[in-house]
C-alpha cells in the first residue's frame, strides 16, 4: 500500500451516556450504539467516546475525531489508520 492511499471511515454513533460501563452494546441499522459511564457535560463523553474507538481499534486517540453531533447523542465518528472493513470489524466483535 503506499502512502497516497487514504485509510479512514466515517461511522455513526449514538451515545447513551451515564450508563453502568462503556461498552459498544450492538447495531441498529447502520449506527452503534455505545453506552458511557461519562455524563454528557463538559465534553466527557465525547473524550470518552474517542477513548472507546481508540482502545477497540487499537489505534491512538487522535486518530478518532467527532466530525458532527458533539453536542447531540447522535454522532459521525471519523476514524483514520484503518479501512472501514476493519473498522466495523472490529467494532462488532464481542468484548
Amino acid at each position: 500500500m503506499n502512502a497516497d492511499d487514504k485509510q479512514e471511515g466515517v461511522v455513526r454513533v449514538k451515545v447513551l451516556p451515564r450508563s453502568s460501563r462503556s461498552q459498544i452494546v450492538g447495531k441498529e441499522g447502520d449506527v452503534y450504539k455505545v453506552k458511557l459511564t461519562a455524563p454528557p457535560v463538559e465534553g466527557k463523553a465525547n473524550k470518552a467516546l474517542k477513548e472507546l474507538f481508540a482502545g477497540r481499534l487499537g489505534i491512538p486517540k487522535g486518530n478518532v475525531e467527532i466530525i458532527s453531533g458533539e453536542f447531540a447523542r447522535i454522532k459521525s465518528v471519523r476514524i483514520r489508520g484503518l479501512n472501514m472493513n476493519d473498522i466495523n470489524s472490529l467494532l462488532n466483535a464481542t468484548e
